[in-house]
């Protein structure tokens, strides 16, 4: 039986969404963040890397959204919401899988530099960094969703699974956010419509609170 071990407000909520996307039989099991915001310790037990998402499916224990949902595609749902190689929209489903991931690297180093009183031209030169990829970022996938009505092409993709925590939950703790960028606004609603993703909200989201 594959186990979804979600960790409240986290990115774990978009696994329990690709398995409601590709109709598989899951257990969802909930737990809940410290006082402090952190993972609890049966959380962080789980899999040497102490990230989430994980999942259990038999022996096997997976980190990494990216990995996962690769795995859970083409080992329980037959390559569906993926992009074959010999597809011409391959090379752009391969890039908007990371694109989740260089954002959470470019928030991060941003929470970093706030965190402290770094100051000096080497914070300069790191602010200045950060700022100019977030621009290069959002301006890309503004103008690739004027080109194409989702990441990978055409049709909704693991790719739009793995962008979309960055364009709806990331901007609630200061992560920015897609007020002036019409096409993604469109994409937003349009993705964030789908009933799947609307049940795994329900049950995962960062507005859903654990089972009694």
């Amino acid at each position: 039986m594959l186990i979804i071990h979600h960790l409240g407000v986290s990115q774990s909520d978009r696994i329990v969404w690709l398995a409601e996307e590709l109709g598989l039989p899951y257990q969802l099991k909930w737990y809940r963040r410290q006082e402090n915001g952190l993972m609890p310790a049966d959380y962080l037990a789980l899999h040497p890397a102490s990230t989430a998402p994980v999942i259990t499916d038999g022996d096997l224990v997976m980190a990494e959204s990216t990995a996962i949902v690769e795995y859970l595609c083409h080992r329980h749902g037959g390559g569906r919401l993926t992009v074959h190689p010999d597809q011409p929209d391959y090379p752009h489903y391969l890039y908007w899988l990371q694109f989740n991931n260089n954002i959470m690297g470019l928030f991060l180093g941003r929470m970093g530099l706030n965190a402290g009183p770094a100051t000096g031209p080497e914070a300069e030169r790191v602010a200045g960094l950060i700022a100019r990829r977030e621009a290069g970022y959002y301006g890309y996938l503004e103008k690739r969703l004027g080109d194409a009505p989702y990441l990978g092409g055409a049709e909704f993709t693991c790719a739009d699974i793995m962008s979309m925590f960055t364009l709806t939950s990331l901007p609630l703790f200061g992560g920015r956010g897609i007020e002036d960028l019409p096409n993604t606004q469109a994409y937003v609603q349009r993705v964030t419509s789908r009933p799947a993703y609307v049940k795994a909200m329900a049950l995962a989201g960062p507005a859903a609170t654990p089972p009694a």
